[in-house]
């Protein structure tokens, strides 16, 4: 299977060649101060290869007080970007940075005990198609 990948300026471009072997929600605290989220959504490969098309240098890595939570991520624009961890063995890569559809569909909530208190019954709030007017703001 081969993805693509980008970042939101359009800056740093990649391909996910293989295949990704799960897909969790994690809300933990680090996660959701990465994302600004309810959670991280992340899909993790031990065979699959990240392959650089563009931007390669505009693309940093940040491990938090080197204890293996790690998040790399566009200089320019601040999007979330894949990462190699444990030692090679690990390709993580965030859902929302692929232009490509995923085929698989999260495993599991991971971390749940650390969810925020506002993270309840999500399904049931108000859908919008767009941004509503400031009569439903």
């Amino acid at each position: 299977m081969k993805y693509k990948g980008s970042c939101l300026c359009g800056e740093i471009a990649f391909e996910i060649i293989g295949e990704f072997e799960s897909f969790f929600l994690c809300h933990c605290e680090r996660c959701r101060k990465d994302t600004g989220s309810a959670h991280a959504a992340n899909l993790f490969s031990s065979s699959a290869k990240l392959i650089w098309l563009s931007g390669k240098d505009k693309a940093k890595t940040f491990d938090f007080k080197s204890e293996g939570h790690i998040k790399s991520f566009c200089s320019n624009c601040g999007s979330a970007l894949p990462n190699i961890q444990m030692d090679g063995d690990l390709l993580v890569v965030p859902a929302g940075s692929l232009d490509s559809d995923v085929q698989m569909e999260p495993q599991g909530h991971i971390y749940w005990r650390d969810k925020a208190n506002w993270d309840n019954n999500l399904e049931k709030v108000a859908k919008f198609d767009q941004l509503p007017n400031q009569n439903n703001m």
